[in-house]
């Protein structure tokens, strides 16, 4: 019991240390040293170990992050400014908290803020990257890949400078050219039996592609009904159509057979010597056992088309099955001979199976399965 309670002293009081920031400072991590400090004195003013921690730790982290700022500022590397706005915004963070805290400010004394230091580093930021988006823009008429660059590299800009040059127009321009334009054709199934579960089937797949977040974001899918109406011209076309299908095929299959107790069980009674003495007997009845097995399955034909070329880029056959099982039994003679699963068959009556419509949402929602994970697969990178 003392060693357990030796035990909880000693973790409180390392708890107790780190919470000073000590130990981060020990090992050299001045950022979290500063944060847990200043964390600490919010809400103790006097402690005196974080108090000590901080006036040790924060101009470490200061002269730290100005070190790799001046490094930077020197590098030929590519997007160098990039390393230097993070830096100031790093010591920006810092210097945030401190300011909250007036104990804290009574050790450090009010910290220099680099804000004009910060925004010229974000100018020559935003300057390369717009540079570097306008060189990709040169190729991106005749090549996907540049204008998704370009694209990379205005977004970069924007989130430095929202307000930099005309930087709205070039995001726009090189998404234009980045993205391609998917129309889906509608599924089409021409009888009329299955009209409403297949428009429920199309649904799905356009709410997928409408709402799914993990697409490709320069993938853009449209209805036919919206590809008229903007008067659009694609570049590729999904085209879904069923190859075959069936619904509803029944088999029906019945099984009769004597079925016999594993127990001998009491059949009755007879007098010996003036006494009733039970009779034991094995029991039998005559079982009929049936499975009605209803099969709906099809498959799909799946197709990317290139609008210009008319030619097929990719296909696949998807297919899809649902199978409705009904068991149910009846027997003739003693219910003894029958095991606990068979007398619960015999309890069981035939059903008719769902509506055709019902039948063909069930085997196409596999299909829908499969569908959405092959286009999300085909278009993740595209």
């Amino acid at each position: 019991m003392l060693k357990k309670l030796f035990a909880i002293a000693l973790l409180g009081y390392f708890s107790f240390a780190c919470s000073s920031g000590k130990k981060a400072l020990e090992q050299g991590n001045y950022d979290a040293a500063v944060e847990t400090a200043i964390g600490r004195l919010q809400k103790s003013p006097t402690n005196t170990k974080a108090q000590k921690v901080l006036k040790e730790a924060f101009p470490a982290a200061l002269n730290f992050h100005l070190s790799k700022v001046e490094n930077w500022k020197h590098s030929q590397e590519q997007f160098r400014w990039e390393r230097v706005v993070a830096e100031y915004k790093q010591i920006h963070a810092l210097t945030d908290e401190l300011v909250n805290c007036q104990a804290c400010l009574r050790i450090t004394g009010t910290p220099k803020r680099y804000f004009d230091e910060l925004q010229t580093a974000k100018i020559l930021a935003a300057d390369e990257r717009y540079t570097v988006g306008l060189s990709a823009m040169t190729q991106a008429n005749d090549n996907r890949q540049a204008a998704k660059d370009a694209f990379y590299n205005f977004s970069v800009v924007e989130e430095l400078i929202p307000t930099y040059k005309d930087i709205k127009t070039k995001l726009d321009q090189s998404y234009e050219l980045a993205s391609i334009d998917v129309v889906v054709e509608q599924v089409s199934v021409h009888s009329p039996t299955y009209a409403l579960s297949n428009e429920y089937f199309q649904g799905k797949i356009n709410e997928f592609l409408r709402t799914n977040p993990k697409l490709n974001q320069f993938v853009r899918f449209h209805s036919p009904e919206m590809a008229e109406q903007n008067k659009l011209k694609p570049d590729q076309i999904i085209r879904l159509q069923f190859d075959d299908f069936i619904v509803g095929q029944t088999y029906v299959e019945t099984n009769n057979s004597t079925v016999t107790s594993k127990d001998s069980v009491k059949v009755g009674e007879t007098t010996v010597n003036g006494k009733k003495i039970a009779v034991f007997n094995k029991v039998t009845a005559k079982l009929t056992q049936s499975r009605k097995a209803v099969t709906s399955k099809g498959i799909l034909d799946f197709q990317v088309i290139d609008f210009k070329t008319k030619q097929k880029i990719y296909q696949d056959k998807i297919g899809g099955e649902f199978v409705w099982v009904n068991e149910w039994g009846n027997f003739n003679g003693d219910e003894r001979a029958l095991t606990k699963q068979q007398l619960s068959l015999t309890r069981n009556k035939e059903l008719l199976p769902p509506p055709p419509q019902q039948l063909f949402t069930e085997f196409t929602k596999p299909i829908y399965d499969q569908i959405t994970r092959k286009i999300k697969k085909y278009y993740e990178n595209y």
